[in-house]
């Protein structure tokens, strides 16, 4: 689902693949997240893939997804799965959970 009018808070989930840890991806995603006043997380998956939780306007989240299919130098980024849905509205900031 990718409804929601420009201003309209909307929910991103996305898993990012390829080499996405241990070059600063997390970091690069909370600055990306925070320049544009996103709310929600992101953390390393077991499996090499880093998984993102964000909230906010559809064009910021747009703006930020893109960065994510880019990544940090030295990060390969090989597939972005994307979901999207209803904000929770549960998110106060943009945190690196560990």
């Amino acid at each position: 689902m990718a409804a929601g009018a420009a201003g309209e808070p909307l929910r991103l989930y996305a898993v990012v693949s390829g080499v996405v840890q241990g070059v600063g991806f997390r970091m690069f995603a909370q600055r990306e997240a925070v320049r544009r006043g996103l709310s929600g997380y992101v953390r390393n998956l077991d499996d090499g893939a880093v998984e993102t939780v964000v909230e906010g306007p559809r064009a910021a989240l747009e703006e930020y997804l893109a960065r994510l299919r880019v990544g940090p130098l030295g990060a390969e980024v090989r597939d972005v799965k994307v979901e999207w849905g209803p904000p929770s509205g549960n998110f106060h900031g943009f945190h690196i959970r560990y």
